[in-house]
């Protein structure tokens, strides 16, 4: 986990946005209450008047035009060049909102205005229309990413329909509200300078949150907002051309096992060593899936030694990833022979390994305790340092990423965990070997999904029989895995009569566009996820068939990633302007408040 994790944990805050006609009716229904408690207020008013005329004034106060605006500030924006309200979902759920703020601002001032001398009801009223207008000028803003003049301009619809429709029913018609009777010209005057005072602020804050975005990263802050937004509301992929600019061109690697029977390639294990990042359908968010469904066999792509300094910055760079792959399978020696399954340990790392003639397959993991992404160098040295010691020609090395801790479980160069690895590795011993089956199964685990920590790919196994050994390679389409949920797995997979197990995550991040931006796999549904594990060994066991092995261990040119420069800039500065707001936006926000109260109720209309 490291930059985009900054910003994914900010979909915490974000809610559902629910149906415009849900917003309609609950506009609706809402400003018929608001109207019925203020009529009521009013000692002099009936029940029955409140009901039937409260009610009514209410609905075309409130509700009416907060229906009206949100009707025309859909169609607005879209016609407007920037992320676009694509459903009328959206504006309705901001008229929503912004009518709850004036509604409450109003009821709080007609119940104070009952206990004191001088009615403060037109002024709260003035006060909620600022309070609306300023936080739909920071929310369109923000999210539309059209420009300040258009997203004042635009935000100014709502409080201008309310007030003026205050001004028909009072002054043209012979509805009676509880308002009472105040000056046109005052009202304005006062709107017009709370609407300044809050316009202030919030320009000042944005242009503080603005400004080191774009000087570091080349792009508004606003914009990286509205892109993200965009992804996580529409799966749009904009943000990836904001990616593509800030790229870096990187080589790295990708190990390829592939298992071939008289029939030609029945399976392909691969493990990339590039980051299925950053998130959601973004860049290689989903690549474990694409990258598997890009073959016409059956396919694992497990996680390969890498960390999100290596996350594409589009999802066409996994496109070079595949090439690579089917120029190695071109190419590719079989051996018939394999050895048996073995597990060194040093510490707490944990490495399974096997034979496939003179090359080798690595399952790294630290489980039971938790840990991250490991790092490519890492990756790389226990890569090399394992070659030497078994003087293997490939080794296909699996970051098995099943015990999670967040960022701070990353395995960077430097950390204790390095050595743990490599010790490991100096355990290693050659093995004998014999002919050998293999056997997979797939599950999508179709009725979970995304909030399950399930992605596209669901569950694959493969199963390996050697000298009557059998071995099951559980992958998971998932973003790691809580910590513990790995053995209850192990332990109900050898049920099904296998000797050895491990089970691994692919570490995509299309599971993440969720709530709390980490989803790791056994939070929920764990009882479904493990019978469909099951199921799937219990198939794959019964595909055993005998096999021949060939593995390789191949570069990949200039794959465009976030690359490490862009990843420090882009959580430095992400942290530096989340520093400064916590001081700076209350500030700010406070004092414009209290300006706006000040001016609003201390100057008589």
């Amino acid at each position: 986990m490291s930059a985009v994790d900054n910003i994914t944990n900010l979909t915490k805050y974000l809610v559902t946005i629910p149906p415009s006609n849900y917003s309609i009716l609950t506009m609706t229904f809402l400003s018929f209450i608001v109207g019925v408690i203020a009529s009521y207020l009013d000692p002099e008013v009936s029940l029955f008047d409140s009901i039937v005329y409260g009610g009514s004034t209410g609905f075309l106060i409130f509700g009416l035009t907060s229906i009206m605006d949100g009707a025309i500030t859909q169609p607005i924006i879209n016609s407007i060049e920037g992320r676009r309200y694509t459903k009328m979902k959206h504006s309705m759920f901001i008229s929503l909102l912004t009518m709850i703020l004036i509604s409450v601002v109003y009821i709080v001032g007609s119940l104070i205005s009952e206990f004191t001398v001088y009615s403060y009801i037109i002024d709260a009223l003035i006060l909620g229309c600022a309070l609306a207008f300023g936080l739909r000028t920071f929310v369109i803003w923000g999210t539309s990413n059209i420009g300040a003049a258009r997203s004042i301009i635009i935000s100014a619809f709502q409080p201008i329909l309310i007030l003026s429709m205050v001004v028909v029913i009072v002054f043209l018609t012979s509805i009676s509200t509880n308002i009472g009777p105040f000056s046109i010209i005052a009202v304005a005057l006062k709107g017009i300078v709370a609407g300044l005072i809050l316009m202030i602020a919030i320009y000042s804050f944005i242009l503080v949150i603005e400004s080191p975005i774009r000087r570091n990263l080349g792009v508004g802050g606003l914009e990286l907002l509205s892109l993200f937004l965009a992804q996580y509301s529409e799966g749009s992929k904009a943000m990836e051309r904001l990616f593509e600019d800030m790229g870096e061109p990187i080589d790295t690697l990708v190990g390829v096992l592939s298992f071939k029977t008289k029939n030609g390639v029945k399976g392909l294990f691969i493990s990339p060593c590039v980051h299925p990042g950053p998130v959601g359908n973004i860049g290689g968010g989903n690549m474990p899936t694409l990258l598997a469904n890009s073959f016409d066999t059956f396919t694992i792509v497990s996680h390969g030694p890498s960390t999100h300094d290596f996350n594409p910055v589009s999802s066409r760079e996994i496109c070079k990833i595949k090439k690579v792959v089917e120029n190695t399978l071109e190419d590719m020696e079989y051996s018939p022979v394999a050895s048996p399954f073995m597990q060194v340990e040093s510490e707490n790392a944990k490495l399974g390994v096997q034979y496939f003639g003179d090359d080798l397959i690595i399952l790294a993991t630290f489980a039971p305790l938790g840990f991250d992404d490991i790092d490519f160098g890492v990756g790389l040295s226990l890569i090399k340092t394992t070659q030497g010691r078994t003087r293997a020609k490939n080794v296909v090395l699996v970051d098995c990423h099943n015990s999670f801790k967040g960022e701070s479980g990353r395995v960077l160069p430097g950390n204790p965990e390095v050595f743990q690895l490599l010790d490991a590795a100096e355990k290693l011993e050659k093995a004998d070997k014999e002919e050998f089956k293999m056997g997979c199964a797939n599950d999508p685990i179709a009725l979970l999904g995304k909030k399950s920590g399930v992605g596209e790919s669901g569950v694959k196994v493969m199963v390996l029989e050697v000298g009557g050994q059998k071995t099951a390679y559980i992958v998971l389409d998932a973003n790691n895995m809580v910590i513990g949920f790995r053995d209850e797995i192990l332990q109900a997979v050898k049920k099904t009569g296998v000797d050895f197990a491990e089970a691994m995550t692919t570490d995509t991040h299309f599971v993440n566009n969720l709530s709390g931006g980490h989803n790791p796999l056994g939070t929920r549904d764990r009882d479904i996820i493990i019978s469909k594990i099951v199921e799937c060994t219990k198939k794959a066991i019964d595909d055993l068939e005998p096999v021949t092995a060939g593995a390789k261990l191949a570069k990949i040119s200039k794959i465009n990633t976030l690359g490490p420069t862009h990843s420090t800039e882009l959580v430095t500065t992400i942290s530096s302007i989340v520093a400064v707001s916590r001081i700076f936006a209350p500030l700010v926000f406070v004092l414009a408040l209290l300006f706006v109260f000040i001016w609003v109720f201390y100057w008589t209309i």
